[in-house]
């Protein structure tokens, strides 16, 4: 195994991992202040329970995924050193005011949030849990602005062999941090939104404080009806802005290798042979590439074949095609755990509506298993993001073999990624176990509040416990 192979899967490997606390810090801290929002406006105590209890798993999540991304900016001066010299004038700027700006206002006032419900008024130690919402989705905002200039250069100029910001103010004007940040963030509401429900569902099935998993569901249903719809509309603007900035991405998630024509057909399954550059036993829907792409119905996306022509015209000779099989079934996994989630998101809202949930038990069981959807789509989203721009590291620029330290051996590499997956491994038990043991505690009710959440007109928990 060369440098460049084990490079490459050391930070595949960590960045998964890291992504996978990420999204779920976002989501949980949106409903925990949601809960909380709602126990200051209505001051019925089990609302303050819920914000405590499923605090209790946002914490958990934000301090594992702190240790888990140190290493991400390690890597960067120890496997990645001539990236770093490259672009650090560029990429420095955005993750060090996403240390300094945001990851202190999140760690200030999770601290002040964590020891301060009996110190603070209730509308101060709100404001507290709305800040750390605010700081996470500001780490989120800085963290792809340095990864839009990756996708998407601008506001730079190459200096000696290396680019220099010239405009800090075009890396936050960057369209493709704009079409970027919003699908990440709202597939991190639906991430958190979709754990809670499985955790509820699982309480719901055991008849388990029912009436207190039955509010914790409803609010992350809703939440994760909304997300999974904004999702999908602003996962449906970045391929279209893909067409026009990254186009060999987007031949490679559809499998094209000649001109699409007009009117072209959606792929949805195929079998590829990147060495011949065919597909055989195509399954497509007609005109719905060009919906995809254009918004219209008629349109013409290039080909994988008329790319590589293109791009070896413009910056010389090389291999200008990404791993095609993996953009290809990466972008149709994702997609598919898009519309899951919308699909999940509607039924349950609809059974939550008609006071139907608890007596489901088929669609309780499907929470279960759909904690693990948004994860999944989130990993495969990022493969497709990342994978599909190669061979490129900043696209246009700087190629990814161009990208990796020059003094590191295989040797090391081997080492490290074993020590890793050896520290990640138990950091991932940790985490499971203390989220189990936080589940099995449950939330802390005395009989007076849980009569309190008992309430006639709550409808379907009432009957439940009552029986």
């Amino acid at each position: 195994m060369d440098v460049l192979s084990l490079a490459r899967f050391q930070y595949a490997a960590t960045t998964i991992f890291h992504f996978f606390f990420v999204p779920l810090s976002i989501g949980l801290v949106l409903i925990v202040s949601i809960m909380e929002t709602m126990y200051v406006v209505k001051n019925n105590e089990i609302y303050k329970k819920m914000a405590q209890f499923w605090g209790k798993f946002f914490l958990i999540n934000f301090a594992i995924g702190v240790v888990t991304g140190i290493l991400q900016e390690f890597q960067f001066g120890m496997n990645w050193s001539e990236y770093s010299r490259f672009m650090g004038d560029v990429f420095g700027a955005p993750l060090a005011i996403e240390a300094l700006l945001a990851f202190f206002m999140e760690s200030t006032f999770i601290g002040i949030w964590l020891f301060g419900w009996d110190r603070l008024s209730k509308k101060a130690h709100l404001a507290c849990i709305w800040l750390v919402t605010a700081g996470t989705s500001l780490s989120a905002l800085w963290i792809l602005t340095a990864n839009s200039f990756m996708q998407h250069p601008v506001g730079f100029h190459i200096n000696n062999g290396r680019a220099e910001m010239d405009d800090f103010w075009a890396l936050l004007a960057n369209p493709q941090l704009w079409v970027e940040y919003p699908h990440t963030i709202f597939g991190s509401f639906a991430t958190g939104a979709f754990v809670v429900a499985g955790i509820s569902a699982i309480a719901l099935l055991k008849k388990k404080q029912v009436a207190f998993y039955v509010k914790s569901f409803k609010i992350a249903i809703i939440i994760g009806l909304f997300s999974g719809v904004l999702l999908a509309l602003f996962g449906h603007a970045q391929a279209q802005y893909l067409v026009q900035t990254q186009p060999m991405k987007m031949a490679a998630s559809e499998g094209l290798w000649k001109d699409s024509g007009s009117p072209a057909a959606w792929t949805v399954a195929a079998s590829i042979d990147t060495k011949n550059h065919k597909n055989d036993h195509e399954i497509k829907i007609p005109y719905l590439l060009d919906f995809l792409s254009y918004g219209t119905f008629s349109g013409n996306v290039k080909g994988i074949e008329t790319l590589q022509k293109e791009y070896t015209e413009k910056y010389g000779a090389g291999n200008y095609i990404p791993p095609v099989k993996t953009t290809f079934w990466s972008f149709r996994v994702m997609t598919a755990m898009g519309g899951v989630l919308c699909l999940l998101g509607i039924v349950g809202t609809l059974l939550a509506w008609r006071k139907k949930l608890v007596k489901s038990k088929w669609f309780l069981r499907l929470m279960v298993a759909a904690i693990a959807v948004p994860y999944i789509g989130a990993t495969t989203g990022w493969l497709m993001t990342e994978i599909g721009r190669q061979p490129w590291t900043v696209f246009g620029y700087m190629q990814t073999a161009a990208s990796v330290s020059p003094n590191v051996t295989a040797g090391e590499l081997l080492f490290s990624i074993i020590a890793f997956i050896g520290m990640y491994s138990i950091l991932a038990v940790v985490m499971i176990y203390l989220f189990v043991r936080t589940y099995k505690e449950g939330p802390s009710l005395d009989e007076k509040e849980t009569l309190q959440t008992n309430d006639p007109f709550d409808g379907e928990a009432y009957h439940v416990v009552t029986e």
